[in-house]
């Protein structure tokens, strides 16, 4: 059946209130943006915004959904290449170094997000160590077709090394940030292999 114009309405300006406030909240911080400005630059009634959101915190975890979707489909481009693990990991690296260099970079959203949400009940709190704990797994999961037995402290090596990259990206030259960033992954690449042609079942 195909729906009203009228029935479609409440989910664009759903989708408006996500992109509004996507934009807004990265560029200069949650607490610092009132729903009155989102409303406004949405271009909605404060009835549509709380028939949506029920209430802010409802929006920032939206908005955080809508960054993990992000994140979740550049590493599903790196996975559907069926690329070798190593190439994997290569080609989301270089995905992230992308990202870093674009003009209105302004950080990693997830750290930006809980800096200002530090209570670890808050449910803003839980959902960027929700986020962080499958880019985690997956990264252990990546590692693991290379060398199971370091997978897990090599992908805490690779979180470390990406969070530097993201903070550094919008203090210092962001070129030169990723090359480091790059160059540490090449490195964290060949010692984790390393590890497994020293395993003496296999040589």
């Amino acid at each position: 059946m195909v729906r009203s114009e009228s029935e479609r309405r409440p989910s664009e300006a759903r989708s408006r209130l996500l992109k509004t406030a996507g934009q807004v909240f990265y560029a200069e911080g949650i607490h610092s943006v009132g729903v009155d400005r989102i409303v406004a630059e949405a271009q909605v009634t404060r009835a549509t915004f709380y028939r949506h959101f029920p209430s802010k915190e409802t929006l920032v975890v939206a908005y955080l959904a809508e960054a993990d979707r992000a994140m979740r489909g550049q590493v599903d481009a790196a996975v559907a290449a069926k690329l070798p693990a190593a190439d994997t990991i290569r080609a989301l690296s270089a995905s992230i170094a992308q990202s870093i260099q674009s003009p209105d970079f302004r950080g990693c959203a997830f750290l930006n997000a809980v800096a200002e949400y530090p209570d670890a009940d808050h449910p803003v709190h839980m959902a960027v160590l929700a986020h962080r704990q499958w880019f985690l797994d997956t990264l252990i999961g990546l590692l693991a077709r290379i060398e199971e037995q370091s997978a897990e402290p090599a992908a805490h090596h690779y979180v470390m090394m990406r969070d530097g990259a993201m903070a550094a990206g919008c203090l210092f030259d962001p070129a030169l940030v990723c090359e480091t960033f790059l160059t540490g992954v090449e490195r964290l690449l060949e010692v984790h292999a390393s590890r497994f042609s020293a395993r003496p079942d296999h040589i």
